[in-house]
């Protein structure tokens, strides 16, 4: 495990915190490690900062964390390599502390399981569980007035599980991270036997101990693969029914060309794009990302497909060209109701689950922000306007810090914003604005305070 390090803040205890980060993933742990590291080379220039967090402990898409299923990014692409590679904090050095590194490296794969890199997220977390206040969500971010101008925000948060009362943390600088939110179909609602696929291995514990008919699974992505490959090695005697309009699952493109759509460098070249470009730039590339699935395991689903024709016993039906028109939940199971997009009848799909790999959405972070929100500046689209260093464009009169982190970001950085590829080359990015406007801070309130003693110094005179 890392090393700990002493917390040294520029000022006071009873100062503002520089960063009060919302939601402790990924994105902000990344984060919380660039501030530390900048502490430990300017101890008397420790960033202060704290995270709230609505989970009881770290985790990271922790019903999905599927055996044998391997990373889609390099461990490269881990939370600091990137930015420095020397940092205590690479899968590397987390590697070489679990005393795995020999074995790691004779895999001869750049790609790790999904468990191995959730346990390295877990093992860097571990360095801030005094910063993190773990089982609390917030529930506003206000405004804190003086003289006309809004320096700091307060973050009000609550217990998820416990009491009801409030606790507030004052900050110069909020960092929104709290992930995405699962998109559903129109029309369908989660419950006991309608599951987001997020909850799979979770759900699908709870019913490993009866007998099975069918589960069905809708979605066409590397999640809807993944969910019906899982459910049909673990439960063989049922049937599973992968719902999705497409003709067939599509191959994700993860060729050396394409992914330059990931690099640092070209989160330069989206944001300085004009907007067209950056249409063109995300239709021409989404098959990097959205709704595809990994070469390999298309494959191994056909072979399963086509074996069991064979065999004469098929349960890995694959319902191409087909839409989820309705879900109902039964005593027993659930009904879902499909239809071919060739214009057929509509049929029914008694199943013991439904389970809905039909992928996330971002949360609009205004939605914490109240009256503060009618001081971010939007563009003609009504979308938020967001600086190159992430941080929320307002009016003159707020000079605190919004930074958002995720999907949030996607119409002016790019495809990566919701993906772990720049985690360690943003949070820099975050680290290094906020130090710049807390040294402009420090300059303008010099000045000013020179300029008051001028003027008592007139008036006295």
């Amino acid at each position: 495990m890392p090393e700990r390090h002493a917390h040294t803040a520029h000022e006071g205890a009873s100062a503002p915190h520089d960063l009060v980060g919302i939601g402790f993933g990924p994105a902000n742990l990344a984060l919380a490690i660039a501030a530390a590291e900048h502490g430990r080379a300017d101890p008397e220039g420790a960033i202060r900062a704290a995270f709230v967090e609505r989970q009881e402990h770290f985790g990271w898409h922790q019903g999905m964390l599927l055996e044998g299923a391997t990373m889609q990014v390099s461990f490269l692409k881990d939370l600091a390599t990137m930015r420095d590679p020397g940092s205590r904090f690479t899968f590397l050095r987390y590697l070489h502390e679990r005393g795995r590194l020999a074995d790691f490296i004779n895999q001869k794969s750049f790609y790790p399981t999904r468990i191995e890199f959730h346990d390295y997220f877990h093992w860097c977390a571990a360095e801030f569980t005094d910063r993190v206040a773990y089982g609390h969500t917030a529930t506003a971010v206000r405004a804190v007035e003086s003289a006309g101008t809004v320096d700091s925000v307060e973050v009000v948060t609550r217990a998820v599980n416990g009491p009801s009362d409030d606790r507030v943390l004052r900050t110069r600088n909020v960092v929104v991270g709290t992930g995405l939110r699962p998109r559903l179909p129109e029309g369908v609602r989660t419950g006991a036997r309608v599951w987001h696929n997020q909850e799979l291995l979770f759900r699908a514990t709870e019913l490993k101990e009866r007998p099975h008919r069918r589960f069905v699974v809708v979605g066409a992505g590397q999640s809807a693969a993944e969910t019906a490959d899982y459910l049909h090695r673990t439960f063989p005697d049922a049937e599973i029914c992968a719902v999705f309009s497409r003709y067939g699952y599509s191959p994700a493109d993860d060729s050396p060309f394409a992914n330059r759509i990931f690099d640092p460098a070209a989160v330069d070249h989206f944001y300085d794009a004009p907007e067209d470009t950056k249409r063109a730039l995300q239709g021409y590339h989404a098959n990097t990302n959205y709704s595809v699935v990994d070469g390999e395991l298309i494959e191994q689903l056909y072979r399963t497909v086509y074996q069991e024709k064979v065999a004469g016993v098929e349960r890995l039906r694959i319902l191409n060209t087909t839409r989820l028109t309705a879900v109902e939940e039964l005593p027993d199971g659930a009904r879902a109701v499909v239809r071919p997009l060739s214009g057929g009848e509509a049929y029914t799909l008694d199943c013991d689950a439904v389970v809905l790999a039909t992928g996330y959405r971002p949360t609009d972070p205004r939605e914490l922000f109240g009256d503060l929100a009618g001081e971010f500046l939007t563009d003609d689209q009504g979308r938020l306007r967001i600086g190159r260093d992430h941080r929320v464009m307002t009016t003159d009169r707020v000079r605190a810090g919004v930074y958002l982190q995720g999907g949030v970001t996607e119409h002016t950085h790019g495809i990566t914003s919701t993906l772990l590829s720049t985690l360690a080359v943003r949070s820099g990015e975050i680290r290094d604005s906020l130090l710049l406007r807390r040294a402009e801070r420090d300059v303008r309130a010099r000045l000013e305070a020179e300029a008051g003693d001028g003027v008592t110094a007139a008036h006295t005179g």
